[in-house]
């Protein structure tokens, strides 16, 4: 059985993530480029760990209105620390199990 996969992606201003479907389609996506993610910030910033844990957290609601608990971690090669350790951390205290 194939999961449904928690890919996220990181640039130097940027975070992103997206729940895929075991048949590669996007389920839900968030990032520090929507709306409702840069109001939440404090400082406007979108590089640093506050903003992962807020894509985090905006990712985790969007997986439980559409129905998913369970994913996979997917950090396309990133290392587990840092920003997308933060973004990791705040899905799952938000209700996402991987």
């Amino acid at each position: 059985m194939q999961a449904y996969r928690l890919s996220v992606h990181r640039t130097p201003k940027h975070m992103y993530a997206q729940i895929i479907s075991p048949e590669n389609d996007t389920v839900a996506a968030a990032s520090t480029l929507q709306a409702e993610v840069k109001q939440a910030l404090k400082n406007g910033k979108t590089g640093n760990i506050e903003a992962a844990e807020i894509v985090g957290k905006v990712i985790a609601q969007k997986a439980k209105k559409a129905k998913i608990k369970i994913v996979a971690f997917d950090r396309s090669g990133f290392m587990f620390h840092g920003r997308v350790k933060a973004l990791a951390e705040a899905a799952r205290e938000n209700g996402l199990k991987f």
